[in-house]
């Protein structure tokens, strides 16, 4: 599902941490974890961090610092630079929030460490092609990576342990979603941060399961999806940006195509000029103010 996070990408390249013992790990702060956090400042002048072979720098960005991450970093923190890394998990505030997100993936790597899951290969065709890794949970819950894509099998028996709300019939979930069910569905199995990815997910991307499951509606501020409908419910009969570009002919302007409720299927389209400093996409859609964005003139 478009837009929905996964834990299992980057996961699956960060379990080949180094080894229990390795140098690399150092012990400078983790106490007796073999999972330790060693800090130091990049070449370009950024603090950063290493966890096992993953690294992570701060770099700075608009609203705090960019949380940028790169895999088997074996040189010395001191010879990083931000050509080493490559992934990007958020901002963060100052240098006592990256902190903290380091800590809290430690924590993750540990606990997931004490999970003992097992890895395998299976000769299994998944609905994404043929299974190229395994990790076993659990008896019964088993999670497959293949060339594109990935997610769960649950056994019948698990699968029928699920709540009803979370149960996909035949026991496949896959890694962008619908894993979140198996985590709701069988939390012991899961880190803490997995859990809370997996309670999110639920919440933004499968409202009507987690209602379900807790017995309560979520209110728009709780759900991405929630908040989408109500966004749409509210400027239904507003002129809503679907596609917008830098005018060639108005520079100091956007031409923003909209249509009624911002719906693609509607007839109906207008184009508007909205000032390039004003405009923002938003996390639903940009609406149209007819009494201050003109309309475009023709061609």
């Amino acid at each position: 599902m478009d837009g929905a996070p996964s834990l299992f990408r980057p996961a699956r390249r960060d379990r080949r941490r180094s080894r229990p013992g390795d140098p690399a790990l150092g012990y400078r702060e983790g106490g007796m974890s073999a999972i330790a956090i060693d800090y130091g400042t990049t070449a370009d002048g950024h603090l950063a961090a290493r966890i096992g072979d993953m690294g992570y720098i701060a770099i700075p960005a608009r609203g705090g610092f960019r949380l940028a991450s790169g895999w088997r970093l074996s040189r010395p923190i001191c010879e990083w630079t931000e050509n080493d890394v490559f992934g990007s998990e958020g901002i963060v505030t100052d240098n006592a929030a990256f902190r903290a997100h380091v800590e809290a993936i430690a924590v993750h790597l540990r606990q997931r460490e004490a999970l003992a899951r097992t890895e395998t290969r299976m000769p299994v065709s998944t609905p994404w092609g043929m299974s190229q890794g395994a990790t076993i949970y659990a008896d019964g819950v088993v999670f497959h990576s293949t060339a594109s894509h990935g997610g769960f099998k649950l056994d019948r028996a698990r699968n029928a342990g699920l709540h009803s709300a979370l149960r996909i019939k035949g026991g496949w979930y896959e890694e962008d979603a619908d894993w979140a069910r198996v985590a709701i569905g069988y939390p012991d199995l899961f880190t803490d941060r997995e859990k809370k990815l997996a309670d999110r997910t639920l919440r933004d991307w499968a409202p009507d399961a987690w209602e379900s499951v807790h017995g309560r509606p979520l209110l728009p501020e709780e759900s991405l999806t929630r908040d989408r409908q109500r966004f749409e419910r509210e400027h239904a009969d507003d002129w809503v940006v679907i596609s917008a570009v830098r005018s060639d002919r108005h520079p100091e302007y956007v031409e923003a195509i909209a249509t009624p409720g911002g719906r693609r299927d509607h007839a109906a389209s207008r184009c508007y000029l909205v000032p390039a400093e004003e405009y923002a996409a938003g996390r639903h859609g940009f609406v149209i103010d007819p009494e201050r964005h003109v309309r475009a003139p023709a061609n």
